[in-house]
């Protein structure tokens, strides 16, 4: 079954350091083992620059513009990324008015509409409250790997 990874968890991969990385490796590494299709959504990649290219001191990465890039064409060459598509503003904006969606809280949403309009209904999250009320199934890293 067809799965989209949260930008935390593919931010969490690019960190060794981070006591989340192995649940993150370890979770999308099973899940592609089982054939199972795991998507990136281009929100999901502009979440990922902003917080990769962000400096440390301001609650970032501090990656370079090359080592951001260089990262981002990993999660390409394992991962697939789920389009864009007109549909999804309708439903971004029915999800928002629906739940009253207010603050930082759109970017989940935008997620939330790429996969319905696409048809995927699990996302694997760090942040499984951010996604509980919408009909989608929120995955925990851990979960997979107990």
């Amino acid at each position: 079954m067809s799965i989209l990874a949260d930008t935390n968890v593919l931010l969490r991969r690019t960190q060794p350091d981070h006591p989340s990385h192995t649940l993150a490796v370890e979770s999308v590494a099973r899940l592609l083992a089982a054939g199972d299709p795991v998507y990136f959504t281009l929100q999901n990649m502009s979440e990922f620059w902003n917080v990769a290219t962000r400096p440390a001191a301001n609650n970032g990465l501090g990656f370079s513009v090359a080592l951001a890039l260089v990262e981002m064409e990993k999660i390409e060459r394992f991962l697939t990324v789920l389009p864009d598509s007109p549909a999804a503003y309708g439903e971004w904006k029915r999800l928002v008015v629906q739940h009253r969606v207010i603050g930082s809280k759109v970017h989940d949403a935008k997620l939330v509409a790429a996969m319905n309009v696409s048809g995927v209904r699990r996302i694997l999250t760090f942040n499984t409250e951010d996604f509980a009320r919408y009909d989608i199934e929120a995955i925990h890293p851990s979960s997979l790997l107990s």
